[in-house]
């Protein structure tokens, strides 16, 4: 009883830190964006639809897996640009909420598009090992979980090494501290809110392409995983990177305990009363935003 109770519990471990993986890429994501240009994007988790379903398509026809991965974060961080470009650049002093209703009228674009071109019908990826599955504990699970997993460690690791190493890292962290400053600096802001946006799509079609093996895809998938991304930010700690790792992982964690110990019915109510209570007791989240 108790080795059963043991192995349980190591499934739904590694199934919630599954699902908080990508949620806390989703979570990387809008807090890109948002350390640049102050913009909550809710077309974030369209980002990760259009990367699952574009490699798919792109598998279908004849490219290798490797490749496809490749060609697709560069296509959704090209998307992500596009986005930037006729969407958010041309506004003047836009209001916070014009620019978020933006951003959610962006989110029902890709949907639209999504749905001519892949249909209504739910599309998966192979996936990346050939080994299927792994046992720990006697608790067995996909091995696309741990590819999962550490593209979730991977990510974050280029990321922070990109920002405090590089040049143009640099200058994005500038443009999120003050951006006048960074102007009157000489600093293109408006180049660096654009590579926010590549970034953030790119990454946003890696959780896509990873997840696709272990759970299937439809054109409208990106809104539930962009809502469980936000929250997973604001759980964190909005425009912290650590916090939106922190967040993901946690709101994965408790949607999976709940589903395997209590039911599925209460999965999505415990997630989010876990970040009422947090953002009530603690408003700036889990992490605050560092301050470099």
């Amino acid at each position: 009883m108790e080795h059963s109770y043991v192995s349980q519990a190591v499934q739904f471990l590694f199934a919630g830190l599954s699902t908080g993986s990508i949620y806390a890429l989703v979570a990387l994501g809008f807090n890109i964006i948002y350390n640049v240009n102050l913009l909550v994007n809710l077309a974030q988790g369209e980002f990760v639809m259009l990367g699952a379903l574009t490699m798919i398509s792109l598998y279908s026809r004849g490219l290798p897996l490797g490749l496809a991965f490749g060609v697709t974060t560069l296509v959704v961080g090209v998307v992500g640009i596009l986005f930037d470009r006729l969407a958010i650049r041309p506004l003047k002093r836009p209001s916070i909420m014009l620019m978020i209703l933006l951003t959610l009228g962006a989110s029902t674009f890709f949907k639209g598009l999504a749905l001519v071109a892949w249909g209504k019908d739910p599309y998966t990826a192979p996936t990346f090992s050939k080994t299927q599955s792994i046992s720990v504990l006697n608790a067995t699970f996909s091995t696309q979980t741990l590819w999962v997993i550490g593209t979730l460690i991977v990510v974050y690791v280029l990321l922070q090494l990109f920002l405090d190493r590089t040049i143009v890292g640099k200058a994005m962290k500038a443009c999120s501290e003050n951006p006048r400053a960074a102007g009157l600096m000489g600093i293109n802001v408006k180049r660096y809110i654009m590579i926010s946006f590549f970034l953030s799509g790119a990454i946003g079609a890696v959780g896509g392409m990873v997840v696709s093996p272990i759970s299937f895809m439809v054109y409208d998938e990106g809104t539930m995983l962009g809502l469980k991304g936000f929250a997973s930010a604001v759980l964190g700690g909005v425009g912290s990177y650590p916090g939106a790792v922190v967040g993901g992982l946690v709101l994965g964690l408790l949607e999976s305990f709940s589903t395997g110990y209590i039911s599925s019915i209460f999965k999505d109510i415990l997630a989010f009363l876990a970040l009422l209570i947090i953002l009530i007791l603690k408003p700036s989240g889990l992490l605050r935003r560092r301050e470099d």
